[in-house]
């Protein structure tokens, strides 16, 4: 599985198409994501004071199925590998969505079902 912290209009405008595809696709060309032992520091790096954003969990067979290509890619400056999602998500491989508010200063905790995985 492949994890995705996403801000609330973000996902909300995906229930409206269909389709997830935030903001760093039309800018980046891909959707940034993370494994799961990545999303914390992905939170305190990049959404400190979200409180109203989500986890989303993909099925990474789900979204080769629908010819969606993920590629993992060195990140330099985080010294790591992370998936890049080439295309809009289609709902159907979200597999599950979870509140992960981010406070001010970046502290989120995983949600109890995905916590000491």
């Amino acid at each position: 599985m492949l994890y995705r912290i996403s801000q609330a209009n973000d996902w909300e405008l995906a229930q409206q198409t269909g389709f997830f595809a935030s903001p760093d696709l039309a800018a980046e060309g891909f959707i940034h994501a993370s494994e799961l032992g990545q999303v914390l520091e992905t939170a305190r790096l990049y959404y400190a004071n979200s409180p109203r954003a989500l986890l989303l969990e993909l099925d990474e067979e789900v979204l080769l199925a629908a010819g969606v290509r993920v590629e993992r890619e060195w990140a330099a400056g985080r010294q790591a590998w992370f998936p890049h999602v080439f295309g809009p998500v289609p709902l159907a491989a979200v597999r599950r969505v979870w509140p992960l508010p981010v406070a001010a200063n970046g502290m989120a905790a995983l949600p109890p079902a995905l916590a000491g995985r």
